[in-house]
């Protein structure tokens, strides 16, 4: 049984007033009933636990190994005549920092009884960097023990660990950056609220979802650093929240993709399979994060984990691909109808898209190199830029989407117009991105049937009305 503690001061401190605190509350062990009766009433001691804290710098001096064999927490007979060490304990050798440590606490079963209490005691920390706290039994016939109680590790800034602590003011920080997005274009919105189209609808949720989520991030870990832990229903919205918001950011720039909203009035066929992927999404994203994050805060075993983490990679995957298929062909679409500034605009996002996957796939790498080289997780300090990479990539291509698809005065009447004169390029592109100031001249383009000589009267008096 073992326990990484990360342990983490904001202050300088040269003495006792920045001190850590570890607290051990309740810890109770519970042997079985066919051991505890191998032993008599008047036995003094009939078992040893014994928890002990030391830095992973410090990992060396913990345990030895006997003539080059596997390396043993425990003393042995052999390690006993090498090392000196009491048979049965662990093998601990003082820091040379600091001869205190590692810390060793031993718990002792008396006689038969089935269970036996730690003493309550609190463990000073004066040194920043990852400690692991680790209960180990060196006693075979205590093997299948059973451990009850919880241990409370405090920084002199709060319960929260040190690779999580500046995720608190990164979200924070998150949050002002989406309060400043959503009020630069729900302004937009507003002015300009008559010619709103469905897809700026859909980015307008994206944007809310963002600052709801950040700001619950927020007071998630405010309150973890409060209390010391983890309010299971704030963390059961706030990553409910986040799967919403993953998922329609997803569906929102496959639709972008596919025209929709801009080049077709809708998806047609596909929104059935659309929506049938966003939910399949939302439910693999939604339990790899409750797995992560609700009611703990270390990772999950490896193979849950790997169990969770391929269904939302295979979806990742797969709508990448989708995307950009379907990107494709709506720039071929495009290109065919002479479109050249939404083919322009198109262009712009299928450059962000791409630098994004780039991005991601280089970060994926960084990822795993850094998680391989960092077994015993002493580069904690740098670990929550992992988690915050993900999070700004995001908000960067909301950026550029709110950008190209920002609200206009003629967003709705050029939405799906076909253009067949580049005189009209110009004036379009200000239309789509910009918006018209008032009192411009704008031009309602006419259909044109090829091989007809008539013109309509009428059309022709409406292209020369003042807008």
């Amino acid at each position: 049984m073992h326990q990484n503690i990360i342990l983490n001061k904001s202050l300088p401190c040269q003495n006792t007033c920045c001190q850590n605190l570890g607290r051990f509350e309740n810890i109770t062990f519970w042997r079985s009933k066919e051991v505890a009766q191998r032993h008599s009433k008047k036995e003094h001691s009939t078992g040893l636990i014994q928890a002990f804290i030391f830095e992973a710098a410090d990992r060396d001096d913990i345990g030895g190994s006997a003539y080059g064999g596997q390396r043993a927490i425990c003393c042995t007979p052999d390690l006993a005549k090498l090392e000196g060490c009491k048979q049965g304990q662990i093998i601990r050798r003082p820091s040379a920092g600091d001869l205190k440590w590692p810390i060793v606490l031993n718990t002792q079963f008396s006689g038969n009884d089935l269970s036996t209490k730690m003493d309550p005691s609190d463990i000073y920390i004066t040194k920043t960097g990852m400690y692991n706290l680790f209960f180990v039994s060196c006693d075979p016939s205590l093997k299948g023990l059973v451990m009850t109680g919880k241990t409370l590790w405090k920084n002199p800034d709060g319960y929260l660990p040190g690779r999580m602590a500046p995720l608190m003011k990164f979200y924070m920080l998150m949050s002002l950056a989406y309060v400043v997005l959503c009020g630069i274009w729900f302004l937009q919105y507003l002015r300009f609220r008559k010619d709103i189209l469905q897809i700026q609808n859909c980015i307008a949720l994206v944007i809310a979802l963002g600052l709801f989520e950040m700001t619950l991030w927020c007071f998630e870990y405010a309150h973890f650093n409060n209390t010391g832990t983890r309010p299971v229903g704030i963390t059961t919205w706030v990553v409910t929240v986040g799967a919403v918001r993953k998922t329609v950011s997803r569906l929102l720039i496959l639709s972008v993709s596919m025209g929709y909203g801009v080049v077709r009035p809708t998806l047609g066929g596909l929104t059935s399979k659309v929506l049938l992927l966003g939910v399949t999404y939302f439910l693999a994203s939604e339990l790899l994060d409750i797995a992560e994050n609700v009611g703990t805060i270390n990772d999950i075993s490896g193979k849950a984990r790997l169990f969770l983490v391929l269904p939302d990679a295979f979806l990742d995957a797969f709508l990448i691909l989708w995307i950009f298929t379907s990107l494709s062909k709506t720039l071929e679409q495009l290109q065919a109808k002479r479109s050249s500034v939404k083919l322009d605009i198109y262009r712009k996002f299928s450059n962000a898209l791409a630098l994004s996957v780039i991005a991601s796939v280089v970060w994926i790498g960084y990822e795993v190199y850094f998680k391989a080289t960092d077994p015993f997780s002493e580069r904690w300090q740098s670990a929550w830029i992992i988690t915050a990479f993900w999070d700004v990539l995001a908000f960067l291509l909301l950026c550029v989407i709110c950008y190209l698809w920002a609200p206009s005065q003629s967003s709705q009447r050029y939405a799906y117009s076909e253009e067949v004169d580049e005189d009209f390029d110009e004036e379009e592109a200000q239309s789509l991105t910009r918006g018209a100031p008032e009192g411009d001249l704008s031009l309602v383009k006419q259909e044109k049937n090829v091989g007809s000589t008539d013109i309509d009267l009428e059309d022709g008096a409406e292209n020369g009305k003042i807008q």
